[in-house]
């Protein structure tokens, strides 16, 4: 399955660790530093072009607007002399570095390719091992400073768009079955965060015990059911009540395209009401526009980055108001 409209993007993310090294939150500077160029060598040896970034070299907002981007975790931001990371020109894989873990490969591609984002994942995960030793056990697997990620070391991890069953209030009691049988169901940014946009992430909760394409078919799976009642809900929706939806949607655009002020939170409830419309061929707008780019444009650090300086609350709900208006009448 490959739908773009509601699956967002998929993501992989390995965690490892260096044999004969303290986990992160134990080991000094002068070890974190040996890890970085360890990492670093092993994947230069290669040419793979990526660019080693140091965290203390990061302003605050330059670490923020990296997490909006989904390039960084929330908690690699809050490192700053001990870690770094690796980001690929294209910036599908960055590899973060003395987060939990010594090494964190992610791999994140559009629309529900977890099959291939774990294909990458593994080159780059065999590319490092050819160099450096990792700390494993025959029994249990990778060792990891988390004891949910001991065994394969692996998240697989889908961000999908669900605004027909947040409408009708199915998604809580939706997403709360899923998280029955393993799957973990997180926020835009996850861990502890919430959902913007309708936007949640789905991943698998254990790694121990299963191979890597075993929990990839169960989010896949899990995903597949999802994305159908998702659909069938929205066909519910058009067929019953097509003129006040459509009369939703147009609301949206006129919002969208003539405020002069606007949060976060309404803006990415309304985008998320043109993109259905859109994908559900109930509104002719945005046909130029990727939708969930705009999302992401308009988060408090990316804006302030935009902009070139750290924006007021009030500043940056005009500007971001503009910036859609711009996007929508171009």
């Amino acid at each position: 399955m490959e739908n773009k409209d509601i699956v967002i993007t998929s993501r992989i993310r390995l965690a490892r660790n260096l044999k004969n090294y303290k986990f992160p939150i134990k080991m000094n500077q002068e070890e974190a530093q040996n890890i970085i160029k360890e990492v670093n060598s092993a994947i230069n040896r290669v040419n793979l072009n990526y660019k080693l970034i140091y965290m203390h070299e990061l302003s605050n907002l330059q670490k923020s607007a990296l997490i909006e981007n989904h390039l960084i975790s929330p908690a690699l931001a809050e490192k700053n002399h001990t870690a770094a990371f690796l980001l690929s020109p294209d910036k599908k894989v960055s590899i973060m570095l003395n987060e939990e873990d010594h090494v964190r490969i992610q791999t994140i591609d559009k629309g529900m390719s977890l099959k291939e984002c774990w294909n990458l994942s593994d080159k780059i995960d065999d590319v490092i091992e050819e160099t450096v030793d990792y700390a494993f056990d025959h029994e249990l697997g990778y060792v990891t400073s988390c004891p949910t990620n001991i065994g394969t070391g692996m998240r697989a991890s889908v961000m999908i768009h669900l605004p027909a069953l947040s409408i009708t209030n199915q998604v809580e009691k939706l997403l709360y079955g899923v998280s029955q049988i393993g799957v973990a169901v997180r926020g835009v940014y996850g861990e502890g965060t919430k959902s913007l946009g309708h936007l949640y992430q789905i991943s698998n909760q254990g790694t121990l015990g299963a191979s890597e394409e075993t929990l990839i078919e169960k989010i896949t799976q899990v995903t597949d059911q999802i994305v159908e009642k998702e659909e069938k809900t929205r066909e519910f929706l058009k067929k019953k009540n097509y003129e006040e939806l459509e009369d939703e949607f147009y609301r949206a655009y006129g919002l969208l395209t003539n405020a002069r002020r606007m949060t976060t939170e309404e803006a990415m409830r309304l985008i998320s009401l043109v993109k259905l419309g859109k994908d559900m061929e109930m509104i002719k707008a945005a046909d130029n526009i990727d939708l969930y780019n705009l999302m992401t444009k308009i988060q408090p650090s990316n804006l302030s980055s935009l902009m070139g300086k750290e924006l007021l609350p009030n500043e940056m709900d005009n500007e971001r108001a503009e910036i859609i208006r711009s996007e929508f009448l171009k």
